[in-house]
């Protein structure tokens, strides 16, 4: 069995891009890195009402769209439970989460097309932005521009995915077990990996192995924070402060757009500015 220690220190969102220049970072010097640090620093600072407003809408657009496209059940649809999910771990109330299942049952709401663009931050990052929108045009031209003003550029489909993995990603509040008890409880269930820190136990599988794996580790810890599929970075990607200040602030705005559901990165910024950015 490998160490504990060492597995905590391993990194949520991490990459190396080939011929960036970048080296990556010996396995005992990681942690936690860019989508992980964000979502730290959103966590600590709080939610603006309006921020909150509309992160329940785009929670609740997943809700209705998972139902439509398949069971309006949690239990027989693992798209809509992993969305359920979500909306539970962001504090949605139940009633509008009930709602946005009825639009889809009732066959109301807008058709949505998911897409996913591709491109390049500052400092030769790697981005992949997930959406889901009614008009792709307006969408497509909103995210350019973001990558543009950054300094960085939107690519092609497959620019950049080829240096992540899907991986299917389960996620356990902290208090749930010690990380000795939630790593063993995950190799047996059939995860691939596991990284515990204090505040929550983040477990990853094949893709084609997250239902599997959820409901045998739901059986021990009870229902998990989140359960879905996500872009897993291969290797880590180290920026300096400047670099990582200008990526934080494209993430911040990225995740800002109305369409956007998800954004994963392949870089990690320093203990410093994590502290800075979350003041």
């Amino acid at each position: 069995m490998q160490n504990i220690p060492d597995i905590i220190k391993r990194v949520f969102d991490a990459g190396f891009l080939a011929g960036s220049g970048a080296e990556p970072l010996p396995e005992t010097e990681r942690f936690m890195a860019g989508h992980s640090q964000y979502k730290n620093i959103m966590h600590r600072k709080g939610r603006a009402d309006a921020a909150r407003s509309k992160l329940f809408s785009k929670l609740a657009r997943e809700i209705t769209v998972a139902a439509k496209l398949g069971a309006p059940d949690p239990a027989m649809n693992p798209r809509l439970r992993s969305a359920i999910l979500a909306a539970r771990a962001e504090n949605v109330p139940k009633d509008n989460i009930q709602r946005a299942i009825n639009k889809a049952a009732g066959g109301e709401g807008d058709n949505y097309e998911e897409i996913r663009y591709e491109g390049y931050g500052p400092g030769g990052t790697a981005l992949i932005v997930e959406a889901m929108t009614d008009n792709r045009n307006r969408t497509a031209s909103d995210i350019r521009s973001y990558f543009t003003k950054s300094g960085g550029n939107m690519a092609e489909t497959g620019a950049v995915s080829f240096m992540f993995d899907r991986v299917g990603y389960i996620e356990f509040d902290g208090s749930v077990g010690d990380a000795e008890a939630v790593f063993e409880a995950a190799l047996e269930a059939g995860a691939d990996d596991v990284v515990s820190s204090e505040e929550t136990h983040e477990i990853y599988c094949e893709q084609s192995r997250l239902n599997e794996v959820g409901k045998a580790l739901e059986a021990t810890f009870g229902e998990p924070k989140a359960s879905k599929l996500i872009w897993k970075p291969q290797n880590p990607l180290t920026v300096d402060d400047e670099t990582g200040e200008k990526l934080m602030k494209l993430m911040e705005t990225i995740e800002d757009h109305d369409d956007v559901q998800n954004v994963y990165v392949n870089f990690e910024i320093s203990e410093t500015l994590l502290a800075k950015m979350s003041a």
